[in-house]
């Protein structure tokens, strides 16, 4: 627990009135790195495990005979000229499905997306629960870069996998060798379940609108909330509604998180920081960033991080959760022991401009209602320094009290 300071400033002494912030964009998806391991898949996994009907042709058949030169060739006209053909003399029941699958596959890979979602969405109809299908299309859209079409055609996939799972068994099955059964063709599509829940999560990451981006990583994790990404998407929203200034959205995302994950460093950071800054929940906003130091203090880098960056991220988790709880004792006026938080954070964020800035500020700002004059017009100085939005504010405070500034009635610091 946080300790308050056994003491107020004498009442009398010089005050600036209270400490005014930007309205700064704090960029936590870039001060955060994510170690979550997400890989990028360039293509999605060769072979689908068999959920959904199987094309039986014999071998020897004219059927076959055509299929061997169809696969034999490149994905081109001449691919596309081999199936019309095979259209034309085959193509009814379940060849036909056969056969609008082969033409959305080789269109994907000739990149034409309009007719490797016109010729999926043919096969998908005709066999609704064709997980391959639903990957090529899912695959499609994450080269084209629709992440409309992407989310529909990942939603269709999963909506796939799971009518599977949650299936009973056949008639004259028992119910052990039916999910006996299952567990191997769920084990065999994992694969494809990696793959959709990359291409989603990726593609909302590196969406730029905050806003959209909180959109598509909430749908993420209500669409997928098994998947190793889905704490990591919650995360975003939360980040995402921050950047976006929407902070009741924003507080309502990472407290959800905390529900599930009480000791997420990074949400009570983020709530801390958040809090003591509006001066609001000043208790809690305190309680937070104490605990996340605490957290931090024991916290193991996990297996595979590089040094240097889990050392970076440590650093400012720490630094911003000591810059929040001073700010919390500037709101309740503890100067002294906000000079002290101020002070231990400083070192903490000196990899990241903005926040090192308004930390100094912070600490500048504090120091001179203390009237430590030289102390003050030290931070305040290296504060101006830097390009940050609490430049000029800064500069209007080293210039009130190189002046002598005037003095003004206590008020609470915001």
């Amino acid at each position: 627990m946080r300790r308050k300071a056994l003491f107020r400033c004498p009442p009398n002494i010089h005050q600036l009135g209270p400490l005014i912030e930007p309205e700064a964009k704090m960029n936590r998806l870039a001060i955060r790195i994510t170690f979550a391991a997400i890989a990028i898949f360039l293509s999605a996994s060769a072979a689908s495990a068999q959920l959904g009907k199987t094309v039986s042709v014999n071998a020897g058949t004219p059927e076959d005979k055509a299929l061997s030169e169809i696969y034999a060739a490149p994905d081109g006209p001449e691919k596309i000229a081999l199936l019309d053909k095979f259209m034309s003399d085959f193509g009814k029941g379940d060849l036909e499905l056969l056969a609008d699958q082969l033409y959305a596959s080789s269109y994907a890979a000739q990149k034409n997306y309009a007719k490797a979602f016109e010729y999926g969405e043919k096969a998908l109809k005709l066999d609704p629960d064709n997980l391959s299908t639903a990957v090529t299309l899912v695959h499609a859209a994450d080269e084209q870069g629709d992440i409309a079409k992407l989310f529909e055609a990942a939603e269709r996939a999963n909506g796939i996998v799971t009518r599977y799972k949650n299936s009973p068994p056949p008639a004259g099955a028992s119910k052990e060798s039916w999910d006996e059964q299952k567990q191997g063709i769920l084990r065999g599509a994992q694969d494809d379940v990696n793959y959709i829940q990359n291409a989603t999560f990726n593609a909302a990451y590196k969406l730029t609108d905050s806003k959209s981006r909180a959109s598509y990583m909430d749908r993420f994790a209500k669409d997928f909330p098994d998947s190793p990404y889905a704490l990591n998407a919650r995360e975003q929203v939360a980040f995402s509604e921050e950047q976006a200034q929407n902070f009741p959205k924003m507080m309502e995302a990472a407290q959800a998180v905390l529900a599930a994950d009480p000791k997420n460093v990074d949400m009570l950071v983020l709530l801390a920081d958040y809090w003591s800054e509006k001066g609001q929940q000043l208790e809690k906003a305190g309680d937070y960033a104490q605990r996340a130091i605490d957290i931090l203090d024991k916290q193991q880098k996990p297996e595979g991080a590089d040094e240097a960056q889990w050392q970076q991220q440590v650093s400012v988790q720490k630094g911003l959760a000591y810059s929040a709880l001073g700010q919390v004792y500037v709101n309740e006026s503890f100067n002294p022991q906000a000079v002290n938080a101020f002070k231990q954070a400083a070192p903490l964020l000196k990899s990241n401009p903005v926040s090192y800035a308004r930390n100094q500020y912070r600490l500048g700002f504090t120091l001179a209602k203390m009237q430590k004059i030289p102390e003050a017009k030290a931070a305040l100085t290296e504060a101006a320094s830097i390009d940050s939005p609490y430049r000029a504010l800064a500069q209007q405070t080293l210039a009130k009290i190189s002046s002598g500034g005037g003095t003004h009635t206590a008020k609470k610091s915001s």
